[in-house]
């Protein structure tokens, strides 16, 4: 019944991100999981990120904070993220400053579908592998990845280093 009525609410949003269902075989539980994260997703509202807390989440300009101000802002701003499910990833090359300056001026202001699923996690890379391959490969990437790098673009991979600003963030709990 619940596989039924989920079906039923998905029918006016039915497009290609239905044809996992008919590719694979799932159990019944697991495509209703499947089904009922599709339907919040194309219910969820869009609003600035910033407005997904009550109170609405609201940092100080950078501009006006010292540095021990600043620190104390960010790993304010990072736990009460972290409350609503966003992650942040690949920070460790970018100073305090630079972190905030990016949570309080793309982050926060950033229009995004504000899901409610509770195993759901939203990670921000402040790092784009694309763009960025080499702070990626210098700072970030595994052994295995470099290697598997290396092969693809047959250049050696520059040297593995520690990143400058080394942070313990909340990451996403494992899987169960």
């Amino acid at each position: 019944m619940v596989n039924a009525r989920l079906r039923d609410a998905l029918e006016p949003y039915v497009d290609d991100s239905m044809l996992p269902l008919k590719s694979r075989r799932l159990t019944t539980a697991a495509e209703n999981e499947f089904l009922a994260s599709l339907l919040a997703w194309e219910r969820a509202p869009v609003e600035p990120i910033s407005r997904w807390f009550d109170p609405e989440l609201v940092l100080p300009s950078p501009d006006k904070l010292s540095d021990d101000g600043l620190r104390e802002a960010l790993r304010h701003a990072i736990d009460r993220l972290y409350q609503r499910r966003i992650v942040l990833q690949w920070t460790d090359h970018l100073s305090d400053r630079q972190l905030y300056l990016i949570l309080y001026r793309d982050l926060l202001p950033a229009e995004e579908k504000k899901l409610d699923l509770r195993d759901s996690y939203q990670v921000w890379r402040f790092l784009d592998i694309e763009h960025d391959t080499e702070l990626w490969l210098r700072y970030y990437a595994t052994g295995e990845e470099r290697r598997a790098w290396s092969e693809l673009s047959g250049e050696p991979p520059p040297p593995a280093e520690r990143a400058p600003f080394p942070r313990n963030l909340p990451t996403c709990p494992p899987r169960g």
